[in-house]
């Protein structure tokens, strides 16, 4: 089953204004900790949410996770624009990571890093030193 996300309405704006552009943009995801609640009205930028995001430390760099190889397809048949990207990584060394209970992308190449939107994982993880934490079969949805 694919992942997806919640898309916050600054970035539905900023799409619409032509501030982004999903295939071109620099877009990064980062980890939140376990008492963040997304707001898809309130959480807008990078600055909304940063007191949130796991501290750098035991194989977790805040802010230095790209997507990559961003495609996007038309799908007509559920109505939407459908972007994936290659599975994201994080390897705890030197004790765990986390616990971590989302992940935000947002948009590193805009003025404001405009956050994209938010994967709430359902549930609370720790990545424990020497395992990887993978998020696999990532899309955004947008219709």
């Amino acid at each position: 089953m694919a992942v997806t996300l919640t898309v916050s309405n600054h970035a539905k704006y900023q799409i619409g204004k032509k501030e982004i552009d999903l295939s071109a943009d620099t877009l990064k995801i980062i980890l939140m900790n376990t008492t963040f609640a997304f707001d898809e009205d309130a959480h807008a930028t990078l600055a909304d949410l940063t007191a949130d995001q796991l501290a750098t430390g035991n194989g977790y760099t805040q802010d230095d996770k790209a997507l990559t190889t961003l495609s996007w397809t038309e799908d007509d048949t559920n109505n939407q624009g459908l972007m994936t990207c290659d599975d994201v990584s994080w390897l705890a060394a030197g004790g765990s990571i986390g616990p971590t209970g989302a992940a935000v992308i947002y948009d590193d190449s805009t003025g404001d890093d405009t956050v994209i939107g938010c994967i709430d994982f359902g549930t609370d993880y720790t990545i424990t030193d020497g395992n990887t934490f993978e998020i696999r079969d990532l899309e955004i949805k947008i219709g």
